[in-house]
């Protein structure tokens, strides 16, 4: 049990959300994820979550066990070509998850998501979220135009507006 994080995830709140994701930011990230899916087939997720349940806490989950249950809960698993991708952010931890559907990480792997994931971080730690979260955004869909190019008037399979747990 880790006393330091327990009282971080502890001491934030929604509110703190709100704070680093006003509505303006919300739009802006809602914005990107459907500009970048006019480039290509893929679909993009982005929720954020100020902390974990004190249950899930206690046992010590992870940033990525949440962030896989977030993906199956929002259905980015559910796509026609395999190629959605979830960008999940733990605020508490501060600890940013990208979980891709086998069709797209079969081609690039957990080393490219990883790589947007610390590109991200840093931009956290500065205090940018909107911008880290739209850097985010635009480097996944670089790499889905790459392998999902778009072919034609595609269906938006999953919603673009960021979900806050």
């Amino acid at each position: 049990m880790d006393l330091k994080r327990i009282v971080k995830h502890l001491s934030i709140s929604h509110a703190t959300v709100r704070r680093h994701f006003p509505r303006t930011a919300l739009d802006n990230i809602e914005r990107a994820i459907a500009q970048v899916e006019q480039r290509c087939s893929g679909q993009v997720r982005f929720a954020v979550e100020h902390a974990l349940d004190w249950k899930p806490l206690m046992a010590g989950q992870t940033a990525r066990e949440r962030a896989i249950e977030v993906f199956s809960d929002l259905h980015v698993w559910d796509t026609e070509h395999n190629n959605g991708v979830l960008i999940y952010l733990l605020l508490a931890d501060r600890d940013v998850e990208i979980v891709a559907d086998r069709g797209i990480h079969k081609k690039l792997g957990q080393p490219v998501w990883e790589s947007i994931c610390k590109q991200m971080e840093a931009e956290f730690r500065q205090g940018n979220f909107e911008q880290g979260v739209i850097a985010g955004v635009n480097s996944v869909g670089v790499h889905l135009a790459e392998h999902y190019p778009q072919t034609g008037e595609q269906a938006n399979e999953l919603p673009d507006r960021p979900v806050l747990i």
